[in-house]
């Protein structure tokens, strides 16, 4: 395939709305291996893929039906008061059931439900452009608030409770927003290829950079080099893009 393919003007949305998907996803991703809750991410995404395909067959789009399943774990992790990674895996397996359940007992079938697995990049359209944009600027708002609350919570867990802080309005925010982006990734890079730019880029973060300042930006740009390769191979030898991400990915930690 000829590489005037990547200056195609049916692949500029995609590629804008890929671009952004993996410019917030390593940034969360941060914060989330900060907290030890890096699993977060396979359980929204799971959730998000589950109620998506729910929404799906039941007239309503993939993005909108998807952002309800993984707002609802992030609200009942975060009233229920679960801390850690069990609650994440519980998330994971109901998805996982729902996910493939749904898809075998509708007229959706097993071709939706994969495309939710493998991603469905290529196919992003306006809806998925305008709410990319939106949750871009509501991370520029929301995470330098957010993130030196969660970063003091974890150097210093007791301040909160010695300072009456109300801590639970910067958790739940976070804890929502996480689960909105896994909504966003899984509809459009994939459910494995979102966690994986949740994953690595921030764990490729933690090993090499010298400061937190430092593993943010290395964080970003392990997720924006490897989205930009797994971009133009996909393209170049027509191969899905979700798998094609998550080898690149791999091959950058390795």
């Amino acid at each position: 395939m000829s590489l005037e393919v990547l200056l195609d003007p049916l692949f500029r949305v995609p590629f804008v709305v890929g671009l952004i998907v993996a410019l917030v996803l390593p940034l969360l991703g941060v914060l989330l291996r900060l907290r030890d809750e890096w699993l977060a991410a396979l359980g929204f995404a799971h959730l998000a893929g589950a109620s998506g395909l729910i929404g799906l067959a039941a007239g309503v789009p993939v993005v909108f039906g998807g952002i309800i399943g993984a707002v609802l774990g992030a609200g009942i992790k975060s009233f229920g008061r679960h801390r850690g990674n069990t609650v994440f895996a519980l998330m994971l397996l109901i998805g996982w059931a729902v996910t493939l359940l749904v898809a075998a007992n509708t007229a959706l079938g097993d071709a939706v439900g994969h495309a939710l697995i493998d991603g469905q990049l290529y196919f992003a359209g306006r809806v998925h452009l305008y709410g990319s944009l939106a949750f871009l600027a509501l991370s520029a708002l929301l995470l330098p608030w957010i993130a030196p609350r969660l970063v003091r919570a974890r150097l210093f867990p007791g301040h909160e409770a010695a300072n009456q802080l109300p801590a639970w309005r910067w958790h739940l925010s976070f804890d929502v927003m996480v689960a909105l982006a896994m909504a966003l990734g899984t509809g459009t890079v994939g459910l494995m290829g979102a966690f994986a730019l949740v994953f690595i880029p921030p764990w490729i973060g933690f090993r090499f950079a010298s400061h937190w300042h430092a593993c943010l930006r290395l964080s970003v740009l392990a997720g924006v080099a490897g989205y930009l390769a797994a971009f133009i191979i996909a393209l170049m030898l027509d191969q899905p893009f979700g798998p094609v991400l998550v080898m690149v990915l791999v091959v950058m930690a390795a």
